[in-house]
């Protein structure tokens, strides 16, 4: 057993979350979590909300709120559409707790103190019309490498290189279309190229492992070609203060929202522990450095995760060209993977809010229901190239392969014991038959599994339908619907009993992907339906005496184990309700129609 850290990318406040976002860092982080927790590791997956930075002052002022209360009330419905789609988080915090606050704090002193922060004078992007910074993601212009046009601030995503907004060229505000104004400010920067040779020894050693994504270390190492010390502190007064003299009280300093955000990984895991009632539990997770870690995020995130977090981890445990000794909290593991996801588009368009290209979370599963959502990310989602949503294909995927395919399985067997013997019967004698069909959905454990656990889940969850096939193929060819005679219900009670075991054994490989089902597929064959534990969304005390927040939390432990559990005999059986809606194909008018407004 190993302690695995499914750590999260945290979603940024600005209001609820679209489909676009939760099939790049939501659906693959829980899928892997849940299927590592029944493997019999012990998880600890953690994120929240982030919640610091301009935009959160922008959208603020656009909606006439505080920052706090827009954080407030954007990352409850954050964190209400995570709960909907069954995301099993030990805790979802959130940037602006107390404790979130000390934690990074104690980084940036660790990082300080080894000698990695250069206090430098630079320039600041200021808004000529209100005064404002601007942050480096709201400048856009032609990028100086590459030439390419809608190079931001902090980086062009067509030659992948980092910049600084001062270098672009014709550049506009996003806001306004303005033309910034820069004046010279004194800031703190992360002396990158002092921690460039343990960030290539790092990343060799990834690439040995041959369990990167491709695409994620080609661009991970790509980075590093130019890489620059950079900026870690912002002037803005929304944000960590800097724990420095000179600088602490100073209400427009702050700490630059992606030092703090990656910072909340190690700060949720320090919560999570301090609620546990064993406030050093973290540590397994963090300074084992037998323990495991994947970081979950959309392409656009790799620069932070492969670069500025590892960097931060190496400067705070001194494992820098200037050496040095790590704080309190002791030598800090650098993620195992990073594990991207492409881009999810919509109808062949590229997702946006403002221009109602938009499918949201909440509005998907008030309609639809969410393992149907689930399984088309698994089955089609963006998870080494982009993919597409389409209404039609969801309508598709649902109709032909959940209900045509699981939910036909699962009913008629349930069906033809609850009509024929109103409980799991015995087994008689097995056929060659009976027995590789048996052993072709146990066998579905250690192949799913190995899939998950490099995640692959486009191929796991073809191998779990494979298998589903199988199964259908064996109650269609042994027509179990046509023994009627007395003579042949020892017969018909084995079809159904290796038919019921055989759902059984699909339904756990299948309980990672689909966990809202696997529940109710479960209480079909008589059990408890308790086999994929639940998130709550629950009300707490901020640790430190700030204001009460919502968190996500949940009880993991009762997830069975990752194998066959023989089936009971005698369990009582009743007539099942359908596991899965068929889908009308008339909704994907409807639903277009919808989008355009």
């Amino acid at each position: 057993m190993s302690h695995v850290l499914s750590a999260v990318a945290w979603p940024y406040a600005n209001g609820p979350r679209h489909i676009g976002h939760v099939a790049g860092f939501g659906v693959p982080s829980d899928v892997f979590s849940r299927y590592m927790r029944m493997a019999g590791h012990d998880v600890l997956m953690v994120s929240g909300s982030d919640e610091h930075g301009t935009p959160i002052l922008i959208a603020a002022d656009e909606a006439g709120l505080t920052p706090q209360e827009l954080a407030d009330q954007n990352h409850r419905l954050i964190a209400e559409d995570l709960v909907s789609l069954g995301l099993a988080y030990d805790l979802y915090t959130r940037t602006t707790t107390r404790n979130h606050h000390a934690v990074v704090q104690e980084l940036f002193l660790g990082v300080y103190e080894n000698g990695y922060f250069v206090e430098r004078t630079t320039f600041g992007a200021i808004s000529p019309s209100t005064g404002r910074t601007l942050p480096d993601r709201y400048i856009e212009g032609t990028c100086p490498i590459c030439g390419a046009d809608g190079a931001r601030g902090d980086q062009c995503d067509t030659c992948g290189n980092q910049l600084d907004p001062q270098d672009l060229k014709n550049p506009v505000s996003r806001i306004n279309g303005e033309t910034p104004e820069f004046v010279e400010t004194q800031h703190f920067f992360l002396d990158l190229p002092a921690l460039a040779e343990a960030l290539g020894e790092w990343l060799d050693g990834r690439e040995a492992t041959g369990l990167w994504r491709p695409n994620v270390i080609r661009f991970s190492k790509n980075i590093l070609d130019e890489i620059r010390p950079r900026a870690m502190t912002r002037d803005i007064d929304w944000g960590i203060a800097v724990p420095l003299d000179g600088w602490r009280d100073n209400p427009t300093k702050k700490l630059y929202v992606w030092f703090d955000a990656v910072i909340g990984y190690l700060s949720a895991s320090i919560e999570w522990a301090r609620r546990s009632g064993d406030p050093e539990a973290w540590r397994s997770w963090w300074n084992d450095p037998e323990a495991l870690s994947y970081y979950f995020m959309g392409k656009d995130n790799i620069t932070f995760h492969s670069q500025i977090w590892p960097a931060e981890l190496l400067a705070y445990s001194g494992k820098g060209a200037k050496g040095g000794t790590p704080r309190g909290y002791g030598e800090l593991n650098l993620p195992t993977e990073v594990v991207s996801s492409e881009f999810l588009t919509m109808e062949g368009r590229k997702f946006s809010s403002s221009k109602r290209v938009v499918i949201y979370v909440r509005d998907l599963v008030s309609r639809y229901q969410p393992d149907a959502f689930r399984y088309f990310v698994a089955a089609a989602g963006p998870e080494a190239q982009d993919s597409d949503f389409t209404w039609s294909e969801f309508v598709r995927r649902t109709n032909d392969e959940l209900v045509a395919g699981w939910g036909n399985l699962v009913n008629r067997t349930a069906n033809l014991i609850a009509k024929n013997f109103g409980e799991i019967p015995a087994a008689g004698a097995l056929t060659e038959e009976d027995t590789a069909v048996l052993a072709a959905t146990e066998a579905a454990f250690d192949t799913v599994g190995g899939l998950l656990g490099r995640h692959r889940l486009k191929a796991g969850i073809g191998e779990a339908m494979r298998a589903v096939g199988e199964v259908n193929k064996y109650v269609s060819d042994h027509e179990p619907w046509k023994l009627k005679g007395e003579d042949e219900r020892a017969r018909l009670g084995t079809i159904l009993h290796v038919a019921a075991q055989c759902v059984s054994d699909l339904n756990l490989v299948l309980a990672p992907f689909l966990p809202f089902s696997a529940n109710a597929v479960d209480e079909a064959l008589g059990g408890t339906g308790k086999i994929a534990p639940m998130p709550r969304l629950e009300e707490v005390d901020d640790l430190d005496g700030g204001a009460s927040y919502p968190i996500i939390t949940g009880d993991y432990a009762g997830a069975p184990a990752w194998r066959r559990h023989p089936i009971e005999v005698g369990r009582p059986v009743a007539k099942p309700r359908p596991v899965f809606v068929k889908l009308d194909p008339a909704l994907v008018e409807d639903e277009l129609a919808r989008l355009s407004g």
